[in-house]
C-alpha cells in the first residue's frame, strides 16, 4: 500500500462536463501558479472538446492557451485526452495527420498522453500511441468503461495487454457514463494491477454518487492515481472534489500528502469565478442517478436535452431516453462516450421525433454500422445493417478503419494556404477547417481582417444577383466581424442571404415561387404556390435543420426536379444536432418541386419536396 496520486481536471473534462467548455485562458490565469505548487500527479489541461470549442465559441487559440498554460505551470506534467485516430475531433483522421498532431501537441506542452477509442478497438490507437512514444511522452492507455451483456472483466483486462503491448506506461480505467460501482471498481482494479502490472488510473464521473467509493476501493485494490476537480467544478456530471477525496485518505495508507488548506484557497478562487459568470454547480439530480437504468453519461445528457430544444420538443426527454438503450442494442452495445455517444444518442432523437425509427439514419450512424469507426463490441441486428447499409458492404475485418480517412497534411496545407503561418495552423486546419479559416482570417496579423469568398460564391452573386460583389464582401466582413449571425438584402427582385463563414447563403428572385433550379436541372412542372396537382405528395423536414441538396459543396444534388426516386434513396442531407442526417425516399416517384435552396435553414415540419408516386 502506497499513497495515492491526484490528476486534477478542473481546466479540461470538469468544465467541459458542468460549463460546456466555456472557460476561457483568462479565467485560469490567475489561479495557474498556486495550482502547479499543489503537487498533482498531473493537470489535465487540453483535449477533448477544449480544442475545437476554443475556436468556435471563445474566439481562442487552443494551442496559444497550451503554450501559456505551459508557460505558467513548469512543475507539474500537463495531461491531455486524445480519441485515438480521431484526435480532438469526431471522425477519423490520415495516419500523417495524427502522427504530426501529437508530435506537435508534445512540443507545445503536453507531458501525458491519455489516449482512448470508444469502441476499444486497438487499431484505432495504433497510430497515435507510436508517435506518443517518438515523442518521449508518456503514453496513458485508456479503456472506455461500459456495461452491457458483451462487455466483461476479462475483455478489459485483454484489452488492457493490447494498449501495454502498444508501449502504454499506465493502465486507465475511464468510466465516462459513471457506472463503476465500489465492487466493481475494486475487482477491476486488483484484475489490471496483477495480470498487467502497469500503474492504474481511475478515472470517475460523479453522475450517481459512486465515486468517491469507488476511489476508495479502487486505492484498496492498488490504484496508483484518481481523477478529481476543484470544488466549484466539481459533483453532478463532472468528477468528485479533490477536496473530498484527499480529507477522506488523510490518515490512511493512501494519503495523498497535499495540502487542504493551499486546496481550500484555490477553491474560493475558483467559486468566485463561477459566481461571477453564473455558472451552474455540480448537483445529482434523480435523472443523474437513473444512469443506472438508461447508462446516458452526463455529457450526453446535456446533448440531449439541448437537442431537444432546439427542435422544440424537450418534453420527448423521457421518450429519448428509453430509445437510447434500444438503438445501443441494435448497433452492437458501443460504449456511450464521444463520438459513439453523439451518435447513438443523435439516432434515438431522430427515431422519436421522426416517429418512425430508422427512417432518418445520420451518416455517421452508418459509417459506423458499416465499420468505419471500428470493430462494434457486439453483432448488430441484421435487419438494421441491412436497412442502414442497403446494398453496401461492411468493411473487412483486415482493414483498418484510420487506412481509409481521406485527407493529408500536405493537402491542407495546399489549402489554407498563406492563412497559416505554422504547422499547428494547418492541424487545426486539418481537423476543423471551418472553424480554422475564420480564426485565422480574423487574426492576420498585421494585416486588415480579410473576408473570404469563394470563386464558387463569386460567380453565383455575380451572374444572379443585381447587388454589388463589393457590397457582398463587406456584409461578409459585418457579419464576421460582430454578433450578427446574417444579413439580408434586397435590391431590385434579388435576394442574398448572408451568413458567418463567408457563406452567401442564398440567392434567389423575390417573385420566384420557388427555389431557382440548379444549373442544367429541367424545371419539371412546377406550379404556383396553392395550385399543385392532388397526385402530389410532400416530404417535409422531421426536425430543425439546414438543407443540403447535394453531398458536398460544388457536387452533382441528389435529385432534382423531374428525377425518377426509388424507395430508400437518398434525397438530400439535412445537418442537425451537428450530425448530417440523409433523408430518403419512403416510396417509388418522380420529383416534382425542391422549394428549397441549398443551405437554407429550415423548421420541422418545412416542405423539402414535392413527388408524385410511381404505380
Amino acid at each position: 500500500m502506497r499513497p495515492v496520486s491526484i490528476t486534477d481536471t478542473t481546466l479540461r473534462d470538469a468544465h467541459q462536463s458542468l460549463w460546456a467548455t466555456r472557460m476561457q485562458l483568462a479565467d485560469m490565469l490567475p489561479i495557474l501558479t498556486k495550482m502547479d505548487s499543489v503537487g498533482y500527479w498531473s493537470l489535465e489541461v487540453w483535449g477533448g472538446a477544449t480544442f475545437d470549442a476554443s475556436l468556435r465559441f471563445l474566439d481562442e487559440n487552443p494551442w496559444e492557451n497550451l503554450r501559456t498554460i505551459k508557460k505558467h505551470c513548469p512543475k507539474t506534467p500537463l495531461q491531455m485526452l486524445l480519441r485515438g485516430q480521431n484526435l480532438v475531433g469526431y471522425h477519423h483522421y490520415g495516419d500523417d495527420i495524427v502522427r504530426r498532431f501529437v508530435l506537435a501537441a508534445k512540443r507545445n506542452g503536453i507531458d501525458v498522453f491519455r489516449v482512448f477509442d470508444a469502441l476499444n478497438d486497438i487499431r484505432n490507437v495504433e497510430v497515435a500511441a507510436a508517435a506518443i512514444k517518438e515523442s518521449g511522452a508518456l503514453f496513458e492507455g485508456a479503456i472506455s468503461y461500459s456495461v452491457s451483456p458483451v462487455h466483461t472483466l476479462d475483455g478489459y483486462v485483454e484489452y488492457a495487454q493490447q494498449l501495454k503491448e502498444l508501449g502504454a506506461d499506465t493502465i486507465c480505467i475511464k468510466d465516462m457514463a459513471g457506472m463503476l460501482t465500489p465492487f466493481r471498481t475494486e475487482r477491476m482494479v486488483r484484475a489490471l494491477k496483477e495480470q498487467i502490472g502497469l500503474p492504474v488510473h481511475v478515472h470517475c464521473h460523479y453522475i450517481g454518487g459512486m465515486a468517491p467509493m469507488n476511489y476508495v476501493k479502487a486505492a484498496e485494490a492498488g490504484a496508483d492515481i484518481v481523477d478529481t476537480a476543484v470544488v466549484a467544478l466539481a459533483f453532478g456530471n463532472s468528477q468528485p472534489a479533490v477536496e473530498t477525496i484527499v480529507a477522506a485518505l488523510k490518515e490512511s495508507p493512501f494519503d495523498t500528502g497535499l495540502d487542504l488548506d493551499l486546496l481550500f484557497e484555490i477553491a474560493e478562487y475558483w467559486e468566485d469565478v463561477r459566481r461571477k459568470k453564473k455558472l451552474k454547480r455540480g448537483i445529482t439530480t434523480l435523472l443523474s442517478m437513473e444512469v443506472f437504468s438508461h447508462q446516458v453519461p452526463g455529457g450526453m445528457m446535456s446533448n440531449l436535452v439541448s437537442q431537444l430544444e432546439v427542435q422544440k420538443a424537450g418534453d420527448r426527454l423521457s421518450d429519448v431516453l428509453d430509445e437510447v438503450p434500444k438503438v445501443r442494442a441494435e448497433v452492437g452495445y458501443p460504449p456511450l462516450v464521444t463520438p459513439l455517444s453523439q451518435i447513438v444518442g443523435t439516432q434515438a432523437v431522430l427515431n422519436v421525433l421522426s416517429g418512425k425509427r430508422w427512417a432518418v439514419v445520420p451518416r455517421e450512424m452508418k459509417d459506423y454500422v458499416k465499420g468505419l469507426y471500428g470493430k462494434a463490441p457486439g453483432p448488430m441486428d441484421a435487419e438494421i445493417v441491412a436497412k442502414v447499409l442497403g446494398g453496401d458492404e461492411p468493411l473487412p475485418p483486415e482493414v483498418r478503419p484510420g487506412s481509409l480517412a481521406k485527407g493529408t497534411f500536405a493537402e491542407a496545407a495546399a489549402e489554407i494556404g498563406d492563412l497559416a503561418h505554422s504547422e499547428e495552423d494547418v492541424l487545426m486546419y486539418a481537423l476543423f477547417p471551418n472553424e480554422a479559416r475564420s480564426y485565422l482570417t480574423l487574426h492576420q496579423e498585421g494585416a486588415e481582417k480579410a473576408v473570404f469568398l469563394s470563386s464558387e460564391q463569386y460567380n453565383t452573386v455575380k451572374e444572379e444577383a443585381s447587388v454589388d460583389v463589393n457590397q457582398i464582401r463587406e456584409l461578409i466582413k459585418i457579419v464576421e466581424l460582430s454578433d450578427v449571425n446574417e444579413v439580408v438584402v434586397e435590391e431590385a427582385g434579388t435576394k442574398v442571404v448572408v451568413r458567418r463563414g463567408g457563406v452567401v447563403a442564398s440567392v434567389a428572385a423575390e417573385a420566384a415561387p420557388v427555389a431557382a433550379p440548379t444549373a442544367g436541372e429541367p424545371p419539371g412542372p412546377v406550379a404556383a404556390a396553392g395550385e399543385r396537382p392532388a397526385s402530389w405528395k410532400k416530404v417535409v423536414s422531421p426536425m430543425v435543420g439546414t438543407f443540403y441538396r447535394a453531398p458536398a459543396p460544388g457536387a452533382e444534388p441528389f435529385v432534382k426536379a423531374g428525377d425518377e426516386v426509388t424507395e430508400g434513396q437518398t434525397l438530400c442531407i439535412l445537418e442537425a444536432m451537428k450530425l448530417m442526417n440523409e433523408l430518403t425516399a419512403e416510396e417509388p416517384g418522380v420529383i416534382r418541386e425542391v422549394p428549397v435552396n441549398d443551405a437554407e435553414p429550415v423548421e420541422y415540419g418545412t416542405v423539402l419536396f414535392y413527388y408524385e408516386p410511381l404505380g
